[in-house]
C-alpha cells in the first residue's frame, strides 16, 4: 500500500501543469489581491481533479486485468505510427474527453433521428407521401437506387448551401419594390460551417439527453430481441429449438430451389408501404384494437364472476372461424417432434502396465496408462509412461460419466495388438491375456532397448480411450548392462525369452453427462 501511494503522489507531481507559468514574456501588470485568490482557487481544483483522475486510474489498473495484445485493433489513422499499431488503454481521463468530443458532434444524427421519426409519423402528410413517391419509383426500377445518393447529395446539401450564400430578400424595403429573387453576382452571406456544439451549453446538454435515452432504447431492443430469439434458438427447450431447425431447413431449401421466381420488387413495394402506413395514426388505431382482439388470451375461470348462457342456437362444439398461430405451432412440435432421450454411449480403454522386477524376476503392479506402452512408441522412447496408479484414480472423460461399474478384461488380446500394427511382443491369447515384450538373443548382444530407469510420470490425461488420472511415484530401477536384443518381429505364445514389460486392455462404457439448466 506504500508504494502504491508513493508511485500515485509521483505521478501527481510530475503530471499536474504548473498553473503559475506564464507564456507571455511581455511586461505585466502586478495582481490584485481578488486575481491572486482566483488563481490559487483555481489550481486547487485543477489539483484536486488530477489527484482524483490518478486515483481512479490507479484503482483501476489494479482491478482490471493486463491486455495480452490479443484485443487491440490496428489503428491507421496516423501516417507517422506503423500499420500495426496498438491502440491506447483504457484512461479516465482519455474517455473523458473522447466523451466530451464524441457529444459535441453527435448532434447531427439526433437531428437525422428526429426528421427521419417526424416523416414517419405523419406529422406532415405531404412529405411522407413524398417519400412514399420516391421508394415507388426506386423499387419498380432498381436502377434508381444508383441516383438516389447523387440526388441527395444535390439537392440536400449543395443547394441547400448554395441558397444560404445566396438568399433571397427578406426586408420589406425588397418586398415593396417588388425584387425577385435572382442568385446572381456576389455572395451575400457567408458559407455555412459545421462547428461542434460548445461545451456546456445548452445543445450539448441536449446531446447529452438523447445519447441517454438511445442507450436506453438501444438496452430495451436488445433485452426484448435476446427474449423473444434465445429461449428458441439456444435448445434450452429441444423440441421448439429443433422444430426451429427443420422450418428454417425446409425454407432455406425452397428459397435456394424457387428463390428466383419471387417477385421481389412487388414485395419491397408491398413490404415499404405497409410499414410507412403502419406509422398512420388511424391505422395504429386499427392494428392495436385488432391485437386486442385476437392476440389477447382469454380470461382464466377464476376471474371470472359471471358468464353470459349462451343462446339457444349456438352450437356447443363450434369453434371461433379464427386460430392463434402460436399454439397451432406448439400443438404441432408436441405431437410431431420425438426427442432422443437415451445418451450417447462409448467404450473407453485403459492398458494396465506391469514390470518384471530385476532382482527377484516377479511381476510388480505399476500403473493404469492410456497407451499400451508398446516398443518403439513416443513414450516408451521417453521412457516415461503416465497414467493412474489404481483402478479408482481413473476418472471419464469431461461431459462423460461412467454407465457401468466395473471394468471389463479385454479377452480379444490379439485384436487390438493387429489394430495398432504392435510388432516385438508376444500374446498371450488364454489365461490373462497378457502381451509380452518379446526378446531374442544376438550374436555379440546389444543393449536392452527398454533397459533406461522408469520412475513416476507427471499427471497426464489419455490418449486413446480419454482417460484421466493421477501419475505414479516409483524409484528408479537398476538394470543390468547387457541385456537380450530386442526383436521386432512378432512371435507366438511360449517363444523365446518375455521382455520386462506386459500390459493388457481393460474397457468400460461411458455415457454423455446430462446438463441441465442454461448453463
Amino acid at each position: 500500500m506504500d508504494e502504491f501511494t508513493s508511485s500515485l503522489l509521483n505521478d501527481i507531481d510530475e503530471s499536474t501543469p504548473d498553473v503559475d507559468d506564464r507564456e507571455d514574456e511581455g511586461p505585466q501588470e502586478p495582481e490584485t489581491e481578488t486575481a491572486k485568490r482566483g488563481r490559487g482557487l483555481r489550481s486547487g481544483i485543477f489539483r484536486a481533479a488530477n489527484i482524483q483522475d490518478k486515483l481512479l486510474e490507479k484503482l483501476l489498473a489494479q482491478v482490471i486485468p493486463a491486455d495480452d495484445g490479443s484485443r487491440h485493433v490496428p489503428d491507421n489513422s496516423a501516417s507517422s505510427l506503423p500499420a500495426f499499431a496498438e491502440r491506447p488503454a483504457f484512461s479516465l481521463a482519455l474517455m473523458t474527453a473522447n466523451f466530451r468530443r464524441f457529444n459535441a458532434r453527435i448532434g447531427v444524427v439526433f437531428k437525422f433521428q428526429a426528421r427521419a421519426l417526424r416523416v414517419l409519423s405523419w406529422r406532415r402528410p405531404t412529405h411522407t407521401l413524398s417519400l412514399l413517391a420516391v421508394y415507388t419509383f426506386v423499387c419498380l426500377d432498381p436502377h434508381l437506387l444508383f441516383a438516389l445518393p447523387l440526388a441527395v447529395a444535390l439537392f440536400g446539401i449543395l443547394v441547400p448551401s448554395f441558397i444560404a450564400r445566396h438568399p433571397a430578400p427578406t426586408s420589406d424595403e425588397d418586398r415593396v419594390r417588388n425584387l425577385s429573387y435572382y442568385p446572381r453576382g456576389p455572395p451575400l452571406a457567408p458559407a455555412r460551417a459545421f462547428k461542434p456544439t460548445k461545451e456546456l451549453s445548452r445543445d450539448f446538454f441536449r446531446n447529452m439527453g438523447d445519447l441517454q435515452n438511445v442507450m436506453e432504447d438501444f438496452s430495451v431492443a436488445h433485452d426484448k430481441i435476446v427474449a423473444l430469439v434465445v429461449p428458441k434458438t439456444n435448445f434450452s427447450d429441444e423440441a421448439l429449438s429443433s422444430a426451429v431447425f427443420v422450418v428454417l431447413s425446409a425454407a432455406c431449401l425452397v428459397m435456394l430451389i424457387a428463390g428466383h421466381l419471387l417477385p421481389l420488387r412487388l414485395l419491397a413495394l408491398a413490404g415499404g408501404w405497409a410499414g410507412i402506413w403502419s406509422g398512420h395514426p388511424t391505422v395504429a388505431r386499427w392494428i392495436q384494437r385488432a391485437k386486442l382482439q385476437y392476440t389477447a388470451s382469454p380470461p382464466s375461470s377464476s376471474t371470472t364472476t359471471q358468464t353470459k348462457a349462451p343462446p339457444q342456437n349456438q352450437n356447443k362444439n363450434s369453434k371461433p372461424w379464427y386460430t392463434n398461430p402460436t399454439t397451432t405451432f406448439q400443438t404441432a412440435v408436441t405431437s410431431d417432434i420425438l426427442l432422443d432421450t437415451s445418451p450417447e454411449t462409448r467404450e473407453v480403454e485403459i492398458f494396465e502396465l506391469q514390470h518384471q522386477s530385476p532382482s527377484s524376476g516377479e511381476w510388480e503392479a505399476w500403473l493404469f496408462s492410456p497407451s499400451p506402452y508398446e516398443p518403439l512408441s513416443a513414450a516408451r522412447l521417453e521412457g516415461s509412461p503416465r497414467g493412474a496408479r489404481f483402478f479408482e484414480d481413473v476418472l471419464p472423460p469431461r461431459g462423460w460419466e461412467w454407465s457401468e461399474k466395473k471394468w471389463a478384461l479385454d479377452l480379444w488380446s490379439r485384436e487390438w495388438v493387429e489394430e495398432r500394427i504392435i510388432t516385438g511382443v508376444e500374446v498371450e491369447t488364454e489365461g490373462e491375456r497378457w502381451v509380452y515384450d518379446m526378446w531374442s538373443e544376438e550374436r555379440d548382444g546389444v543393449v536392452d532397448f527398454g533397459s533406461s530407469s522408469f520412475g513416476g510420470g507427471d499427471e497426464g490425461e489419455g490418449g486413446d480411450g480419454g482417460v484421466r488420472g493421477d501419475s505414479s511415484s516409483s524409484s528408479n530401477i537398476a538394470l543390468a548392462s547387457r541385456r537380450p536384443g530386442v526383436s521386432w518381429e512378432e512371435g507366438e505364445e511360449g517363444m523365446g525369452r518375455r521382455g520386462q514389460w506386459r500390459r493388457r486392455r481393460w474397457v468400460r462404457m461411458v455415457k454423455r453427462r446430462k446438463v441441465t439448466g442454461n448453463g
